[in-house]
């Protein structure tokens, strides 16, 4: 496939008209589901389980690692179930060198238009100076997403908020990156490193417009076997600060609740989100 084809660009905002026109899931926010809340199911039935978070009132899901389908089969499914792609997990590699051209024809066949990547190896945040160069390596490659019309973003686990060099990681990143660069924030993950409910509000206000995606993963100091809406975050207050100042697209629900089966889990999550936000 030529990536400069019109086709190409065409086929990744091939969203249809009534699709964008229906009412929006939850109280006028944009939902998503992170498939790796559900991963052992998916590799045993992906179609099924896109037709059950098609169910729950989802309106789009976010990759992680597609379980041996190619573009144009995933593309068809999320089709048939009136899901759309709310963004995919892609290790750093898979974007640099030979493998970049391969990445991007595959996105613009899914119909990605964001790609996220989920951590970073040791090699390349050992040290201050090393997060200014994956920095500058993440601006090289927004550039050249652009015209594709595809964005990059980082996603947090805990790492990214362990002070290093007198700095915390996070800061250090995208003080040092385009404003197009979107700040993934997990909101469990950043509180799991020790922030509070405040500091994660505070990292949406220090940079505005960039939380283009979000995850919605509850915290809990007293258990890790909570879903959303039964822990410490205050999700309603959240939600409208990422709207207001945050410019979020999608909000994208990771949760894994041991207690429960990953699908239950899922559906618990997100009618209980309901409820919140009704």
């Amino acid at each position: 496939m030529n990536l400069y084809s019109r086709r190409g660009v065409t086929h990744l905002y091939s969203i249809s008209v009534d699709r964008l026109s229906r009412r929006f899931a939850v109280g006028g926010i944009r939902i998503a589901l992170q498939l790796y809340s559900i991963r052992e199911d998916c590799r045993r039935d992906l179609r099924g389980c896109l037709k059950a978070v098609a169910d729950m009132g989802y309106e789009g899901v976010e990759f992680a690692g597609y379980y041996g389908y190619d573009a144009d089969e995933l593309k068809g499914m999320l089709d048939e179930y009136g899901l759309e792609v709310a963004g995919s997990h892609t290790g750093i590699d898979a974007l640099l060198g030979i493998c970049f051209d391969n990445t991007v024809e595959f996105n613009l066949r899914l119909g990605n238009r964001f790609i996220i990547v989920p951590s970073l190896p040791e090699y390349m945040r050992g040290s201050r100076d090393r997060w200014v160069e994956a920095a500058r390596l993440f601006n090289d490659l927004a550039g050249k997403l652009e015209r594709y019309g595809i964005r990059i973003g980082y996603h947090n686990h805990t790492v990214e908020f362990k002070p290093l060099d007198g700095e915390v990681p996070w800061d250090i990143f995208f003080k040092n990156t385009r404003s197009d660069v979107i700040m993934q924030l997990d909101t469990g993950n950043a509180m799991r490193a020790g922030l509070t409910v405040d500091e994660v509000f505070d990292i949406v206000k220090r940079y505005p417009r960039r939380a283009v995606t979000v995850h919605l993963k509850e915290y809990s100091r007293m258990s890790d076997r909570v879903v959303i809406g039964e822990g410490d975050m205050r999700w309603r207050e959240f939600i409208d600060l990422c709207i207001e100042i945050g410019g979020t697209e999608w909000f994208i629900i990771e949760q894994e609740s041991y207690p429960y089966p990953p699908l239950d889990c899922v559906r618990k999550c997100i009618d209980n989100l309901r409820r919140i936000i009704s």
